[in-house]
């Protein structure tokens, strides 16, 4: 069987039963139950929600998403053999972790499958909580032009590139278009302060002023959490993006949640602690994959200015990969998944099968007719 066979690619036509539009996005598909399915599986798993939560299906993929489009490699590669599974598992781990050190819960109540969750409906709050504890990437470029402050942060001179900071810098930004926020600029993904949060707590979909002192805690806590644990396994944790929401538990109190991923090698920067400690990176995560493509193309300006998105679109498009690119980022991530929950990942030779048989015959969530 050819590498490509076993990568699930398109994950947005499972044959679940549901009775509203499959959200699709660069990874990962979401589909919503019906409320009847909902209910019945609420009674028979006994989750811990209310009777009548809505829950969705949340289904991973093995595509490959750098700078904002999916790649794609020679021999009709469309993604990574294992990045999905690795995905999940190093997230699940993590989520798990936090709960069992009283932190906070996930928005996970289930997991049929390597590649699939059932997850209670959030409420997530529009910001892009970023952790950074060492000085890298686009942080390092703006300072080396010299800029000094970051979402209201002032850092001092003198810094070198890749040097641990001298504390846990939080830098959100937004998540999605907001509107009408006095100082914030209608665009996604656009640096804030931590003023701008809590003069505008409402906007970010946050439910109070002091919300937002929960969410930094919660954000350094599992930030240290994870940071210690790479430690025992001489790895670096550089930087992550973390996601939280708001569900009702079932006794009817609402309560902010970790939610999408944390801590894995497509949302945080990860180094080899003793390349880092002999002066050189070599990364962990998929900021090798974003090097390698800015080293590929003779035109990396297509990849780093937003202004060229058209370009870079027809570029992930139009150019297939070489194929050790692709494996590369397959030996990485199931590498690191293996390190990091001390378990074997398996690679299913039809995952979509798999998550259609187990989806039936357990869950009861696909019909008859739609296996026909």
């Amino acid at each position: 069987m050819r590498p490509a066979d076993s990568v699930l690619a398109v994950n947005n036509d499972l044959p679940i039963r549901t009775d509203k539009a499959v959200h699709s996005g660069k990874v990962r598909s979401v589909y919503w139950l019906t409320d009847e399915d909902s209910a019945r599986l609420i009674r028979e798993f006994n989750y811990p929600v209310l009777p009548d939560a809505p829950l969705a299906l949340m289904v991973i993929s093995d595509r490959l998403s750098a700078f904002d489009c999916v790649w794609h490699a020679e021999g009709g590669m469309a993604g990574v053999p294992g990045k999905g599974a690795a995905l999940n598992a190093i997230a699940s781990h993590w989520f798990d972790l936090f709960r069992a050190n009283g932190l906070a819960d996930s928005h996970i109540l289930d997991r049929p499958h390597p590649f699939v969750w059932i997850v209670q409906k959030a409420r997530p709050v529009l910001i892009e909580a970023i952790a950074r504890q060492y000085i890298t990437g686009s942080m390092w470029r703006a300072y080396s032009n010299g800029e000094r402050e970051f979402c209201g942060i002032t850092l001092p001179d003198g810094l070198q590139k890749d040097q641990r900071l001298p504390e846990l810098l939080m830098t959100p930004s937004t998540k999605g278009i907001l509107t009408g926020i006095p100082g914030v600029p209608e665009a996604d993904d656009v640096n804030i302060s931590r003023q701008d949060i809590v003069e505008h707590y409402a906007a970010f979909n946050l439910r109070s002023s002091e919300d937002v002192s929960t969410y930094e805690k919660l954000l350094r806590e599992g930030f240290d959490l994870i940071s210690q644990s790479l430690e025992k396994l001489d790895q670096v944790f550089v930087d992550t993006k973390f996601e939280f929401g708001y569900v009702t538990d079932q006794n009817g109190q609402e309560k902010l949640i970790y939610m999408d991923e944390v801590g894995t090698p497509d949302s945080s920067r990860i180094w080899d602690g003793p390349a880092y400690r002999q002066g050189s990176i070599i990364e962990q995560s998929k900021e090798a994959f974003r090097q390698f493509l800015l080293k590929h193309f003779p035109d990396p300006d297509i990849l780093l200015n937003k202004s060229r998105m058209p370009e870079r679109i027809a570029l992930a498009r139009d150019n297939a990969l070489p194929l050790e690119a692709m494996m590369q980022v397959s030996d990485t991530y199931v590498s690191m998944a293996e390190k990091i929950t001390g378990e074997k990942i398996r690679l299913p030779d039809n995952p979509k099968a798999e998550i259609i048989e187990i989806l039936h015959s357990r869950y009861g969530l696909i019909d008859e007719a739609q296996l026909s």
